[in-house]
């Protein structure tokens, strides 16, 4: 594909999570949903807050802001549940849940308004990037990273 043939602009979209908002590829979002209290996980990390029954399958939900360790309580009033389409495949995992303080946001993300953070220190877990979208600083999720992380808290609380 040649330069010229390439879009000029991508579809994100921007979660609100305590303390921040993360912008993730609008193809990766299944839907949104109204958050429910998740079935607990017995020996589960704080920020894996449990499974939801969604379409058969029993999701993990986390809270983003912990697992980062950038907030230390998460607010469930006004939240939803952005179901995110799992891309290392793993069978058991093929989505997982991101608490978010309300409604997440579809934008285009072009040259113009995505630039890099340069006052961003050290990136928390589960962080990519720190950009800025419109002026406002946003994390981009290392999704690979996070499904491990689940994978691998999902194995040792079982």
């Amino acid at each position: 594909m040649s330069a010229a043939s390439l879009p000029h602009e991508i579809r994100g979209v921007m979660l609100p999570v305590t303390g921040g908002r993360l912008l993730v590829p609008n193809t990766t979002m299944a839907e949104v949903i109204t958050y429910a209290h998740p079935a607990p996980i017995g020996g589960a990390p704080p920020w894996l807050l449990g499974r939801l029954a969604w379409r058969g399958w029993g999701l993990p939900v986390l809270a983003f802001s912990a697992l980062a360790g950038t907030a230390d309580n998460e607010s469930t009033e006004n939240t939803r549940v952005a179901i995110l389409k799992a891309l290392s495949g793993y069978p058991r995992l093929p989505y997982f849940g991101v608490l978010t303080q309300g409604f997440p946001r579809l934008t285009l993300i072009s040259e113009d308004i995505l630039g890099s953070d340069e006052d961003a220190g050290a990136l928390p877990i589960g962080v990519r990037e720190q950009v800025r979208v419109h002026g406002e600083p946003a994390w981009i999720p290392d999704l690979a990273a996070v499904e491990n992380l689940i994978v691998e808290a999902l194995s040792v609380a079982a």
